[in-house]
């Protein structure tokens, strides 16, 4: 189906929930909750709030490469946020991101505690508590920080954009459809010229610029976004693809998949995480509950 040539925009535009296609019971103009729900408070130092989205992977697979390089300080609970329902309009989850986005962060080792939302900004809160997944060189510091605002501002046109009119939408548009895919090809090629010359997007070193754009970029160069890897030709975006497949090959990257996950294959889903021991003894094949669809 091409584009309808029938709608004219009313001046004053109104509010239909109807509209809203497959997310119709989750979208609305105004912020704010929706309902009463307190959130649950684990007994580590981080709690977070979340949902194997890109965004969220991006949190969860920076914890566990914590972990792994020896911050023990840094263990966290993960709590289950199922945005599908609308967890996220909780008045427990409002107090934290008042945007009511996943993920969202509590930091108990302040007093009184901490709250941080948007994902680039948990990264970096991270990254400099733990002096970890930064440049060694410092004259590197502003090529990271590019490199991860880089996403932030980016990504949107490959999620909100590409994402919802090539897989969510109710109607495939042609316009929509040809203007973000556009845009989405543009950006892998921005990155594929700057890893031909670089390891990492920031130089010799993996850092959050890295764990923020592998999130979205890498996980759509190995073909995990939107079933779009032959229509975008990911393949051909060779030096994505090598710094993809380098990622994914990090413990800590396949254990931050994990975390939160609510669909697709129950081995990879722990849905929460309170102890590292949880991802031999608490996947969801193992506790045999029903997948949320």
């Amino acid at each position: 189906m091409t584009d309808s040539s029938d709608y004219s925009p009313p001046r004053v535009w109104t509010w239909e929930a109807e509209s809203g296609g497959r997310f119709a019971s989750i979208n609305r103009p105004i912020a704010g909750p929706t309902h009463d729900k307190e959130l649950q408070v684990g007994r580590h130092p981080f709690q977070l709030y979340s949902l194997a989205t890109p965004n969220g992977v991006k949190v969860t697979v920076m914890f566990e490469e914590l972990l792994a390089a020896g911050h023990t300080a840094a263990d966290y609970d993960a709590w289950l946020i199922n945005i599908g329902d609308g967890d996220q309009f909780g008045s427990g989850f409002v107090s934290v991101n008042p945007n009511s986005k996943i993920p969202a962060l509590m930091d108990h080792t302040t007093t009184p505690p901490t709250r941080i939302f948007e994902s680039g900004a948990i990264l970096l809160h991270l990254a400099e508590k733990f002096g970890a997944f930064l440049p060694s060189d410092p004259a590197k510091r502003p090529e990271m920080l590019s490199w991860l605002f880089w996403q932030m501002g980016s990504a949107p046109y490959l999620g909100g954009g590409f994402g919802h009119f090539y897989a969510y939408a109710p109607t495939k548009m042609e316009y929509p459809i040809n203007r973000f895919t556009m845009e989405t090809k543009r950006q892998l090629d921005v990155l594929d010229r700057q890893l031909a010359e670089n390891t990492y997007l920031a130089g010799k070193d993996y850092t959050i610029a890295d764990i923020a754009n592998w999130a979205w970029y890498g996980q759509l160069a190995l073909g995990r976004l939107y079933d779009a890897g032959e229509f975008l030709d990911v393949e051909s975006y060779k030096n994505v693809v090598r710094w993809a497949k380098a990622i994914d090959a990090r413990p800590a990257v396949q254990r931050g998949r994990m975390v939160n996950r609510a669909s697709g294959d129950p081995k990879m889903q722990l849905r929460e995480r309170h102890d590292a021991a949880d991802f031999d003894t608490q996947t969801q094949d193992k506790i045999g509950e029903p997948e949320t669809d």
